[in-house]
């Protein structure tokens, strides 16, 4: 096995590796104002009471953006379709808004970036949002009208395609913890619902894109937790991670590859053996590491509590609880959790909140080790996006954790790269073989240690 230690590690990187950046429609384009998270922002369910207001600015001058994506090295740019520019209303198009992305795409290609587009990342159009959003027994159908109508106009810009974004955090923060829009707590056989839809409006999606572009690249990108017992001890407190792990890990993505409707849905005789096999790749969104355990105090998470360590390396934390341990072995689980599927696999998303820049540098190196191992290992990994270019509006957190490689002011629109982007344009030119590999940075490890 591959520990990185040696001098010509980077030769485990195959060519034509795709390394990019991430990011979403609603967290940088600015001034979107006709979807569920905004309405969400201005009933001031932001646990910063903040706005997204101008966001990064995408929707004027998202090329100042794209111009330090070229300068940091990367070949692709993850970025997201926002769906209610593009209608509004139900069944009404907006040329102009789809004009602008056909602008952003053609930008991106004349950088030598390579786009890949997610059709749906977390937002949805106010009127889908009434309707009942994906509980909404035709929402697949709409949203594969939506598809084809995206893949009809900026399909001759791209062929990578991610239908939704962490299915799984949707469902869960959305209809068991509350902490997402619609807001719903404990409503398990909405969620089962919700999944199931999600399922089929996905498979749907991926036919019609198939069909309109034979040769695409589709899948989605699956949001994975390492969970561990808080009281390696405690039977309870494993058969706790262990659910936990099932749960939401599992949650569509188990019924992508088998076919099996989301539990409990499947004891009631669904089925969903139209949605099996519809990917072309999996991708994975990996952060953090999180404790679980019983805590009768807690009614709130239905009597389980997930927790850090303080004495683990972490980021900054959340407004009320931490993040997550930054634990970029945890890497390895979720790629083998995959490996069922024997599809390519994408990082779609990785990386850690951190405005100081304390900590990143050695996540980043630690997590190039891991990939570098897998690939030795045989797995077939063929990109990673980094989470993400430019400080933007963190969802529930607003503008309180910062992920970027670049720092943002948002009143100001100021830019400032913090040392981790040099790093990782250093360790991409590592990787593709055009120098010397850097030793591990002693700084980085000193923080965490």
């Amino acid at each position: 096995m591959d520990n990185g230690s040696g001098d010509n590690n980077h030769s485990a990187f195959p060519s034509g590796f795709v390394w990019g950046v991430s990011t979403s429609a609603h967290q940088v384009e600015g001034d979107n104002f006709n979807n569920q998270w905004a309405a969400w922002e201005k009933a001031g369910r932001i646990k910063s009471r903040d706005r997204a207001g101008l966001a990064c600015n995408w929707w004027q001058n998202a090329e100042q953006d794209f111009d330090l994506a070229r300068q940091l090295g990367v070949n692709a740019l993850r970025l997201s379709i926002e769906w209610s520019r593009l209608e509004p209303r139900q069944g009404e198009w907006d040329t102009q808004a789809l004009a602008r992305y056909r602008t952003m795409l053609q930008g991106l290609r004349e950088r030598g970036l390579r786009p890949f587009i997610t059709l749906h990342h977390f937002t949805n159009p106010l009127w889908l949002e009434e309707k009942g959003a994906f509980l909404a027994p035709d929402s697949p159908r709409i949203f594969e009208r939506f598809t084809e109508r995206v893949v009809e106009s900026l399909g001759d810009l791209c062929s990578d395609w991610s239908t939704f974004n962490e299915p799984n955090v949707y469902v869960s923060l959305g209809y068991f913890l509350g902490e997402f829009p619609p807001g719903k707590k404990g409503r398990f056989m909405q969620a089962a619902r919700v999944t199931e839809n999600l399922c089929l409006a996905h498979a749907a999606a991926y036919r019609t894109i198939h069909r309109l572009q034979p040769h695409a690249n589709v899948g989605w990108a699956q949001h994975y937790v390492v969970f561990k017992a808080r009281r390696p001890e405690s039977a309870l407190d494993r058969w706790i991670a262990a659910f936990m792990d099932r749960r939401f890990n599992d949650n569509f993505a188990v019924s992508i590859r088998t076919g099996r409707a989301p539990f409990p849905l499947d004891r009631l005789g669904h089925n969903l053996q139209e949605v099996q096999g519809t990917c072309d790749y999996v991708g994975i969104n990996y952060y953090s590491r999180l404790r679980a355990g019983l805590e009768l105090r807690s009614p709130k998470t239905f009597f389980f509590q997930l927790t850090v360590p303080p004495h683990k390396p972490q980021g900054d934390a959340g407004i009320e609880v931490p993040y997550g341990e930054a634990y970029p072995a945890g890497l390895r689980h979720a790629v083998r959790h995959f490996l069922p599927f024997r599809k390519p696999i994408y990082i779609l998303e990785n990386g850690v909140p951190d405005r100081s820049d304390r900590i990143r540098p050695w996540v980043l190196e630690s997590t190039f080790r891991e990939m570098r191992a897998l690939l030795a290992e045989g797995a077939d990994l063929r990109g990673y996006f980094h989470w993400t270019l430019t400080d933007n509006f963190e969802w529930s957190e607003g503008w309180h954790l910062r992920f970027g490689l670049i720092e943002l002011d948002p009143e100001t629109q100021a830019r400032r790269p913090r040392p981790s982007a040099q790093l990782y344009s250093r360790l991409i030119q590592e990787m593709n073989g055009h120098e010397q590999p850097a030793k591990h940075s002693a700084q980085a490890t000193a923080s965490v240690e």
